[in-house]
């Protein structure tokens, strides 16, 4: 998978081991989990709706995220680095990124494109890893 604001990968395990194994990779790249949204569990409590297991991390590098602070400080609108985890109705699960290098297309900065290049190079990692 892959589109204009991100890239990812159809898995062979079951959600929950995608899931552990996605925050044990980001974890070998230097990402922790700053939140989790559990997209399928909101729309279910707050509309009724079922849906197959789908949630969204933020990802974070503090080294990474501190670079690109000092070069952008309004960059914060583009972090975390979303990760989906999610289930298709078939039972598939897919991992997927929001392409961090798109924050120097964004800001317009130099100095930017850079840092989001190199957090690109860690996420691909932990793909391939999956």
């Amino acid at each position: 998978m892959e589109n204009r604001y991100g890239f990812g990968k159809c898995v062979s395990m079951s959600y929950d081991e995608a899931m552990t194994k996605v925050v044990a990779e980001l974890e070998k790249e230097g990402f922790g989990v700053l939140t989790e949204i559990d997209v399928a569990g909101t729309l279910k409590k707050k509309l009724g709706h079922d849906m197959p297991p789908y949630r969204i991390l933020g990802a974070c590098n503090p080294s990474f995220a501190r670079r690109a602070l000092a070069a952008e400080p309004s960059i914060g609108l583009l972090l975390p680095c979303n990760v989906v985890v999610r289930q298709d109705e078939a039972g598939t699960v897919q991992v997927e990124f929001l392409d961090p290098g798109l924050m120097g297309q964004l800001t317009g900065n130099r100095d930017v494109g850079p840092i989001g290049n190199d957090v690109r190079e860690k996420l691909q990692r932990v793909m391939r890893a999956l």
